[in-house]
């Protein structure tokens, strides 16, 4: 297949999904995930008509963005670990950072912000405390942090469903999850959630944007 019968067949899919769950296919975001990919595949997607990507990588995210500068209108979401450190290069980087999960992170990010940036918090749905993302006692403090940091816009939630269970009910306690977020930032509305396997489980549990890499992009080329 081409990239672009695959973006089709996946767009069609996400209509298909949105609606047997009653919902409106355009009030969803599909994110292609190009970890890995060249930035010549970037400007393949773009020419798609593709105007969101994700990136995983803090230096692969700073030099696609910047070798891509002239595409109008291109999004770019960091969804990816992020450290501190690398906070600066990637809140000029990024548009969106899907993978606030600590309060150290938010401080970093607000020393360093001058526009306002959008932010999600991701949290943990496992068990397993060494796995990204926030454990659900400490959700309402880390996002009322970040509402508190001028710099920043709270926009939602993040998660990636567990491994060895079904992804539906993880999808179903991020939802609610979600609505403590919007408890304390009623405008937090967003919903990360779903990949190539999984995003028709999160469309049904109320997933805004879904981030979607080799069902779209094709195999990853090998990690360098």
């Amino acid at each position: 297949m081409t990239l672009a019968s695959r973006l089709a067949e996946v767009d069609e899919r996400i209509a298909d999904a949105a609606r047997a769950a009653g919902r409106d296919a355009n009030g969803i975001t599909r994110i292609v995930v190009t970890k890995f990919h060249p930035a010549a595949l970037v400007r393949e997607l773009y020419a798609l008509g593709v105007r969101e990507v994700g990136e995983n990588r803090a230096q692969e995210l700073v030099a696609k963005r910047a070798e891509l500068a002239g595409l109008d209108g291109l999004r770019w979401n960091f969804i990816g670990q992020l450290q501190s450190k690398k906070a600066r290069a990637v809140s000029g980087a990024a548009d969106a950072i899907h993978s606030v999960d600590r309060i150290k992170l938010v401080d970093s990010l607000g020393s360093v912000g001058e526009d306002e940036l959008d932010v999600l918090v991701q949290v943990n749905l496992t068990d397993d405390a060494g796995r990204g993302g926030v454990e659900p006692a400490g959700l309402e403090a880390l996002a009322e942090r970040i509402e508190s940091e001028g710099s920043l816009r709270l926009r939602g939630v993040m998660a990636v469903a567990p491994l060895g269970e079904p992804a539906a009910p993880a999808f179903e306690r991020l939802a609610g999850y979600a609505e403590r977020v919007r408890a304390i930032s009623p405008d937090a509305n967003w919903i990360s959630a779903g990949m190539s396997h999984d995003f028709a489980d999160a469309i049904i549990h109320g997933a805004t944007h879904l981030r979607i890499g080799s069902a779209i992009t094709g195999p990853r080329p090998m990690q360098v």
